[in-house]
């Protein structure tokens, strides 16, 4: 039998859901490794983010994403897990796109939890 691993995700900010265009992305590890010399490593703490391309529609909630530092971002995968980033906070350059009227956004935050 078939396991859904991929399809339709679901964002939302702090309550408020948002129509999104397509993929999520979420760091599936809290630290990041590099190896220094065979068989010895360094580890680094990753700070927690999610990624992800919304639209803007009539009820998009620009003036909250703008004005957040500490959100709660909640990413539902289509395989039903569910990523959980606490005091969130728009990091980069936001913009919306006039032909498809994209919105990509990119939240950090001081943890992430899956669950």
């Amino acid at each position: 039998m078939g396991q859904k691993v991929a399809g339709t995700c679901f964002i939302k900010v702090d309550g408020d859901q948002l129509v999104i265009t397509g993929g999520v992305e979420a760091p599936l590890s809290a630290v990041k490794r590099e190896t220094i010399v065979l068989g010895h490593y360094k580890e680094e703490d990753l700070i927690p983010y999610v990624i992800v391309d919304a639209v803007k529609t009539a009820n998009f909630p620009r003036a909250k994403l703008v004005a957040g530092s500490s959100m709660t971002v909640t990413a539902e995968l289509a395989d039903g897990t569910v990523y959980v980033l606490s005091g969130a906070y728009l990091v980069d350059e936001t913009k919306v796109t006039g032909d498809d009227a994209k919105v990509s956004l990119k939240f950090e935050g001081i943890q992430g939890d899956w669950q």
